[in-house]
């Protein structure tokens, strides 16, 4: 098979598409052929020689993917050959194969197209997880998502929005924050031009955000204090602003407030799992009903992954970039 292989890490040209090995599924695991898959930060982040995969997994940058499953492996039950399918994975996804555990697959839901729905597995993972587990957003209470036009970011407006919560998001620019807007956000900060701290205490009325989903870190850690509520949850999911930041523990105490720093890709098998399995029971029927609909900016030849990872890093998109081998 061919997949994009990284011989150095680099720019974007440090991608190359090269014939490699075909995978073969072990315990517990499926061969997919891969219809699409999708551009992720932590791509780029591997892409540079800053985020190895995880020990077992795949070489090949993507965490995530959709297609149809071409084999299984010793002691799947629940799959068939032939299933339309879409994966979260550890790595492999920018490949025409990939093997993935059976416990992190997922159908393509009805009425969204095979190749879409290699956008869906990361993001509504990633915001069911943090959002919602870990978060523990209710109904009723303001959630802040810092980058609201990315594919994170689309996602957690319209989930957060179906189940009762008012939405606060940050994005560069009038066109960005429009798309927002369309997809449920209720507070729109351009933060290349307004102070999200002021603009969220102005919109509640000095309350503050219950839950933010960060993908800065350091370099917005203090001031995504400031704008907590009382007992709101800070959840840091991405360092794009830097790893180290100076935390006022008295600020956070007086607000009763928590700071809780997650990834996804280094887990074991049996956490994604039950995100998977949760994803599929609690985000699955809302984007059969219509009310989420997976955003997509662009598709390109995954041999084109170069460009792609030039989109992602312009910063020029809204929701997923998808590569198709």
């Amino acid at each position: 098979m061919y997949a994009i292989t990284i011989p150095e890490p680099g720019g974007p040209e440090a991608l190359v598409w090269a014939e490699v090995p075909d995978p073969v599924p072990g315990e517990g695991e499926v061969l997919v052929e891969v219809a699409a898959s999708a551009v992720n930060r932590a791509d780029v982040m591997q892409r540079q020689g800053f985020y190895d995969p995880p020990p077992g997994a795949s070489p090949y940058p993507g965490l995530e993917c959709s297609g149809r499953i071409a084999e299984l492996g010793p002691g799947v039950r629940d799959w068939a050959v032939g299933d339309e399918v879409c994966a979260l994975l550890a790595g492999g996804g920018y490949a025409e194969k990939v093997c993935v555990p059976a416990g992190q697959l997922l159908p393509v839901p009805d009425g969204v197209d095979t190749v879409t729905a290699a956008g869906l597995p990361e993001v509504a993972s990633t915001v069911w997880s943090n959002v919602f587990q870990t978060a523990r957003l209710r109904p009723g209470e303001t959630l802040l998502v810092h980058g609201g036009s990315s594919g994170i970011g689309t996602m957690a407006i319209q989930l957060a929005k179906a189940v009762g919560a008012r939405v606060a998001v940050t994005a560069g620019g009038a066109a960005k924050l429009e798309r927002c807007r369309e997809l449920g956000a209720d507070i729109l900060i351009d933060y290349r031009e307004q102070d999200f701290v002021e603009e969220l205490a102005k919109a509640t009325g000095g309350a503050g955000a219950d839950v933010i989903l960060d993908i800065i870190g350091a370099k917005y850690l203090d001031r995504n204090v400031q704008a907590l509520a009382v007992n709101g949850r800070l959840v840091i999911i991405g360092l794009q602003g830097g790893r180290k930041g100076e935390l006022n523990l008295g600020a956070l105490l007086a607000k009763r407030a928590s700071v809780t720093a997650t990834s996804l890709r280094g887990r074991p098998h049996e956490e994604k799992a039950e995100i998977v399995a949760a994803v599929r029971e609690h985000v699955w029927p809302l984007i059969v009903s219509g009310r989420v609909k997976p955003v997509v900016d662009s598709t390109l030849p995954m041999r084109e992954a170069a460009r792609a990872h030039e989109v992602l890093e312009g910063s020029s998109h809204v929701g997923k970039v998808l590569l198709t081998p």
